[in-house]
């Protein structure tokens, strides 16, 4: 009897001291990548009251805490510069968890739908262009790391989610994100530092869904109740609040360089809202984190023949509304992809250009971020229209110059009737304009440049980035011929 009575108060000891054991979230992992030269955030829980310190290999300091009622505990440390060397981490509260392979460099969380979801492998009904040959050599991208976020939504805000971080090698390469994988494989190749991307997308999601429900109760036209703990089996990319909840609350502690943005696809017949609920967005994820105003990239939502309809406008509306939504942030840039498509992808929302895409992201954080200011980064955008005789003459921002003087696609022009009729243009370099002219057209009222669901254009400035969409009028919707 004092045997088994023994043998069970061990047995108790051992699960309480097993329960007690200081204990990390998933994402502060072996393989992770903390930002350079910063005071970055580690936490986790442990026994109410207890004492948990954390000892980085980069220095011989010791940081220590006290866990508080619940078991909570924060530790703020300094990393140093980035470098390949690989670190290790201890955090203990008497039993000692030990971090290893762990990288200082530049971390990036990447967020959207299915185009920042989309990986390196592709879809079942798309792909990613040269995504095989990147896989192949993936072994070779020893400064690249991943972290996948599992798309689990929840009712409320989280203090935890899955998801632990990933070297780039061959055999995992398919899953990562190839707008972030190419985001950073630049970033890598011209900083010469590691970088990690937080990749926290889920395919199809609305803006909504990634805000937090005392923003998204003020919505009139957003249904609260399907994201009610009740409704939880049936969770999708069109439920308010779950991504904010379950995929970005639980990471505010993990310090960032920035945020990437590709989403807009979900909100195209909603698109009246989304400049203001974007401008929202941008500001608690900037909130949440409490490091300043962190840069945020947006990308545009690429043509699409949105419901089989290439001439309709409704994505041309989104894409204005992406535009106004930058236009009011600060440290905020979009990436034009209206040239990233080809012809015969007119159906695919998904289109296989992610390279450039990624490409376009890290150059302007090369530019806005990283000194690099020789490196152009952004696209020109409308600036104003004039009318001389029968021939409209647009002058725009952030215009160096032209790539060619003729065989431009893509503009289109009305006369008081708002019919639009395609049209001609002319560069102008001596002046940085563009004229646009039509036969059918003799009292310009207005031009476009893709303004349509799928139209592709082809300017393009002299350092190869392609002229935003754009619309010199503000004709109501309902008004556009089809």
């Amino acid at each position: 009897m004092n045997r088994l009575f023994t043998s069970l108060i061990c047995l108790l000891l051992v699960c309480t001291t097993a329960w007690s054991k200081v204990r990390l979230p998933e994402i502060l992992s072996d393989n992770m990548v903390l930002q350079q030269d910063m005071q970055v955030k580690l936490w986790g829980w442990a026994e109410a009251d207890a004492r948990v310190t954390v000892r980085p290999s980069w220095t011989g300091k010791e940081y220590a805490t006290q866990a508080d009622a619940e078991g909570r505990w924060v530790v703020t440390v300094q990393t140093p510069k980035a470098g390949y060397e690989p670190q290790y981490i201890e955090v203990s509260d008497g039993e000692t968890l030990r971090i290893d392979n762990v990288l200082i460099g530049e971390v990036w969380f990447c967020s959207g739908q299915s185009n920042m979801q989309m990986p390196l492998g592709g879809f079942l009904d798309a792909s990613v262009e040269g995504g095989n040959e990147t896989m192949a050599t993936a072994n070779l991208k020893t400064g690249i790391r991943m972290v996948n976020i599992p798309r689990i939504g929840a009712a409320e805000p989280q203090e935890e989610c899955k998801g632990t971080w990933n070297v780039c090698t061959t055999k995992n390469a398919s899953e990562f994100s190839a707008v972030g994988f190419y985001f950073a494989e630049r970033l890598n190749q011209i900083l010469d530092v590691p970088v990690g991307i937080i990749n926290c997308s889920w395919s199809g999601s609305c803006l909504e869904g990634w805000l937090p429900k005392e923003i998204v109760q003020n919505y009139s036209n957003v249904d609260l109740s399907k994201a009610a703990p009740e409704n939880k089996r049936h969770y999708h990319a069109g439920v308010p609040t779950i991504m904010y909840n379950g995929m970005v609350k639980p990471l505010i502690n993990y310090t960032i360089k920035g945020f990437l943005w590709y989403q807009g696809e979900a909100n195209v017949k909603d698109h009246v809202h989304y400049a203001d609920r974007m401008v929202a967005l941008v500001n608690q994820w900037r909130k949440d984190w409490t490091l300043g105003e962190l840069p945020f990239y947006m990308v545009e939502i690429a043509p699409f023949a949105d419901d089989g309809n290439p001439n309709g406008e409704t994505r041309a509306f989104l894409r204005e509304a992406q535009y106004k939504a930058v236009s009011r942030l600060a440290n905020s840039c979009i990436v034009c992809t209206n040239d990233l498509v080809y012809p015969y992808e007119q159906a695919q929302i998904h289109p296989c250009r992610k390279k450039e895409v990624g490409d376009r992201l890290a150059y302007l954080a090369l530019n806005k971020d990283y000194g690099y200011q020789d490196i152009a980064c952004e696209s020109p955008t409308y600036k104003r229209m004039e009318v001389k005789e029968d021939k409209a003459i647009i002058h725009f921002h952030n215009l160096s110059g032209f790539s060619s003087y003729h065989a431009y696609t893509g503009f289109e022009i009305c006369g008081e009737d708002h019919v639009f009729h395609p049209a001609q243009a002319k560069t102008h370099y001596s002046t940085r304009t563009v004229t646009v002219w039509s036969e059918e057209v003799k009292k310009p009222v207005a031009v476009r440049y893709c303004f349509r669901n799928f139209l592709l254009g082809n300017l393009k400035t002299n350092r190869e980035l392609p002229f935003a969409p754009f619309r010199t009028d503000d004709f109501p919707e309902k008004t556009v011929s089809q």
